[in-house]
């Protein structure tokens, strides 16, 4: 249950938010421009949620980390730094689309991506589209989809940026981002590396440490850009992930288990902008490795590694002030090697077509078909249909109907002794309608959904053996309240952000809630700046969850709080040196039992800019 000082608090961050509410002073907002071109043009009649540079800064440095405190996805972790698995609208974590740069990286191996080797300070803009996405994104978009973007620019700057952070366990955080550009050529370089000991206490437990749970990991990042004339310009993404984590174990039970991570990812984009004419062909290597070891003192372990290829082209066309039209055809290549699934390779093609049509300053109607063909399974026929509303300055309505769906990975098809090659598709069929509220200093959008799931993909016994099946289908309902608030007057700065997510996922076959889907979700963040110094203070409130589909196992819902308090540098201020104090009210919770999250913890944060 909660502690009353902490209800006290719940109760004040809401009434925070309607006092805030009150003003209602009007201007635009600024235009965000990013690398997607599918998020920037077609997603207006679906919620998009972005992360602010500023707020990237001042959050850890996972991927897990900054969307937990900043978003309504709930994350499932076995532990600090260990496996963290997203839920977006009751979904599976194979149900939610990573995109980078345009592309879906979802491992072709397990169908997702662990957020916790995703390191947010390489990249420029990260945004969290809730809703059906697969017409435009291919498999896995059933719940939402998450976008990382680098931004190249075409003008006359340079700028160096370095983030040194160092915290409790000999945790160490380090990225150095330098970008340099003029109108003709674009670079960004970025490098980070993280570490830890990661052998916190567990609360309550008489000196007892989370063992075995050490990691680190190494990104480096290079993003270039050539402009060849005035309408063509050529852009190369390169990426580079090494991780190795040791798995700890629970409560009960040792461990020395290891885990190996190697991602290398490539994108060659040749754009073409006209007058009415827009085009991209986009050329990607995706390639990704594990090494599993049960126990790091002894050289036997599990591998499997992907390679895939991609070939991407769009070509849009304006065919009158009002009316645009995109088709999309790409070609992918997955070849998977395993000691557990043997060698295997998979090709697809799909072909896209997209209209965007405004009828008047108060309608626009979005809407996309995508069809795959493909030899490896029976693919339907995927749609999305939208429309979009400014019914008046300060009021947007959206409505959005879409279908999506999610294919079966190589392990689930190819798994030694396990693995099954007569699973069909998950398919989904997503309805929602957004509404908008926007003034000078507050956003506040609020959104309802229905998503009935068809031919969920589970691993269960059969005679003994674990393989995968079609299960069950699912139908899952909900609400999602976003609240952004800035307020600035003389020194004084305020900003708030909030959001509350309601989620009931129903497993139709047993009638109960999915396992690891909390019915509720809440978080919050308020800023307050004044001259050098700033204080920032989140919130996060996690629902109770099952731990079994039968539902007679849960985990209890918890609080955890963070503080920081900053002081600018120099002339500028654009440098600062701060403290960071995680979980403060010392929460002693778990999102996955047997298996608890640090207690109280510091960490001393410095950021230098050129």
């Amino acid at each position: 249950m909660m502690t009353a000082k902490k209800l006290c608090l719940f109760i004040f961050l809401m009434v925070c938010q309607l006092i805030f509410a009150q003003n209602d002073s009007i201007v635009a907002l600024e235009e965000v421009v990013v690398s997607d071109s599918q998020l920037q043009r077609y997603s207006q009649t679906l919620s998009v949620q972005r992360i602010k540079d500023t707020v990237i800064e001042r959050n850890q440095s996972s991927l897990t980390s900054l969307l937990q405190f900043n978003s309504v996805i709930y994350f499932k972790q076995n532990g600090f730094g260990m496996v963290a698995s997203p839920s977006l609208r009751g979904s599976t974590a194979q149900q939610t689309a990573v995109v980078w740069n345009g592309i879906n990286i979802n491992s072709q191996l397990t169908g997702q991506t662990d957020f916790n080797t995703i390191s947010t300070r390489d990249f420029e803009n990260i945004a969290v589209r809730a809703g059906g996405g697969s017409a435009l994104y291919g498999s896995s978009a059933i719940g939402g989809s998450v976008h990382l973007n680098n931004e190249l620019i075409f003008k006359k700057h340079f700028r160096n940026q370095s983030i040194l952070n160092y915290g409790s366990f000999n945790t160490v955080d380090f990225n150095n981002k330098t970008s340099f550009s003029d109108e003709k050529f674009a670079t960004i370089i970025s490098i980070s590396r993280n570490s830890s000991d990661n052998d916190y206490e567990y609360l309550g437990m008489n000196g007892k440490k989370n063992e075995n749970g050490q990691f680190q990991n190494t990104s480096l990042n290079l993003s270039v850009g050539y402009r060849l004339n005035a309408k063509h310009i050529l852009k190369l993404y390169s990426q580079f992930y090494s991780s190795d984590r040791h798995f700890s174990g629970t409560i009960a039970s040792k461990s020395h288990d290891m885990y190996e991570d190697r991602n290398n990812r490539n994108l060659l984009d040749w754009i073409y902008d006209g007058q009415r004419v827009r085009s991209s062909l986009k050329l990607a290597y995706l390639f990704e490795k594990y090494r599993y070891f049960r126990n790091f003192r002894i050289d036997d372990f599990e591998t499997s590694l992907a390679e895939t290829f991609i070939a991407k082209y769009n070509f849009s066309f304006r065919a009158t002030h009002n009316w645009e039209i995109e088709m999309i055809a790409d070609y992918n290549q997955s070849k998977a090697i395993g000691s557990n699934i043997g060698s295997n390779i998979r090709g697809i093609s799909s072909f896209s077509l997209i209209n965007k049509y405004k009828f008047s300053d108060y309608l626009q109607l979005e809407s996309s078909i995508r069809q795959e063909i493909t030899n490896a399974y029976q693919s339907p026929l995927l749609y999305s249909i939208g429309m979009v509303a400014p019914i008046t300055k300060h009021y947007r309505l959206k409505v959005n109907h879409s279908k999506n769906f999610r294919i079966p990975t190589f392990n689930d098809l190819y798994w030694v002794a396990s693995g099954n090659i007569n699973l069909k598709p998950e398919q989904s069929i997503q309805n929602e309608i957004g509404q908008e509220l926007i003034f000078k200093d507050i956003k506040f959008t609020w959104t309802v959904y229905h998503n009935q799931i068809q031919h969920l993909i589970q691993w269960k016994p059969i005679e003994g053996i674990w393989s995968p099946e079609n299960v069950t289908n699912v139908k899952s309902h909900g609400l999602e309240l976003l609240l952004e608030v800035s307020k600035k007057f003389l020194n004084h700065k305020f900003d708030l952000a909030s959001s509350y997510a309601y989620t009931v996922s129903t497993n139709e076959e047993l009638d109960t809630q999915l396992t690891y889907v909390p019915f509720h979700k809440y978080t919050a963040s308020f800023t307050y700046s004044y001259k050098r110094l700033m204080f920032n203070y989140q919130y996060l409130f996690n629902g109770s969850v099952f731990t079994l589909n039968d539902n007679q196992t849960k985990l209890g819902e918890y609080l955890v709080s963070n503080v920081g308090v900053f002081c600018h540098l120099g002339k500028k201020q654009r440098s600062s040196l701060g403290l960071q104090s995680f979980n403060i009210w010392n929460e002693n919770y778990q999102s996955v039992p047997g298996r608890p999250l640090p207690g109280r913890n510091f960490q001393i944060n410095l950021i230098l800019k050129l």
